[in-house]
């Protein structure tokens, strides 16, 4: 069963239960998919790797079977365009795993209902327990059902972002070289005024 925050809308759930068996197939893992309106509906996936990280090309390939599962079991009436990505770095968090994953780092959490007089809960991730996300708000650490929340995201930090990149270079997939040039260049820039 897909939770609302992987899936809001019935249309999502529907639309996750067609794609989820096809990205655990490649070896990945749904995040979240949501059918935007507009003038064309889009489409968006965000998947990952069960470790984390998804490359271009993954998404493609993602993209390839999703589309030929679609186009079978045709769920969505009008034109749509497909989406398929990663999560980002200042990604939503959508399993009970990614509140493990992510401890330490800033979120901004928001629920259904009223919790001691409030739905917005801003502060640094404190882990699991039991089906209880908990978050270090400056009155102290808050414990929320999962089943509470409606929505869920990292915010973007200095420190968010150096873990991102040293993840991805230890997975490979970002080429130091290309870094490097980059500091380069900022290094022997010459202001003028």
């Amino acid at each position: 069963m897909t939770n609302d925050l992987i899936a809001k809308a019935a249309i999502d759930r529907r639309l996750a239960e067609i794609v989820t068996p096809v990205i655990e197939d490649l070896g990945f893992e749904l995040v979240r998919i949501r059918l935007m309106g507009g003038k064309t509906s889009t489409l968006q996936i965000m998947a990952e790797r069960p470790e984390g990280g998804i490359s271009v090309d993954e998404c493609g390939e993602i993209s390839t079977a999703v589309s030929a599962i679609l186009d079978v079991e045709d769920p969505i009436v009008d034109e749509y365009t497909l989406e398929v990505s990663s999560p980002g770095i200042d990604r939503p968090l959508t399993r009970l795993k990614d509140f493990e994953t992510f401890e330490g780092y800033e979120a901004r959490i928001e629920t259904d209902e009223l919790i001691d007089g409030r739905r917005r809960f801003k502060g640094v991730l404190a882990g699991v327990e039991g089906d209880e996300v908990l978050i270090n708000i400056e009155e102290g650490t808050v414990g929320l059902k999962f089943d509470w929340l409606s929505d869920a995201k990292l915010i973007l930090t200095d420190e968010l972002i150096r873990e991102m990149l040293r993840q991805r270079k230890a997975a490979g997939i970002i080429d130091e070289e290309q870094f490097d040039e980059i500091e380069t260049d900022t290094d022997t820039g010459s202001e003028e005024d």
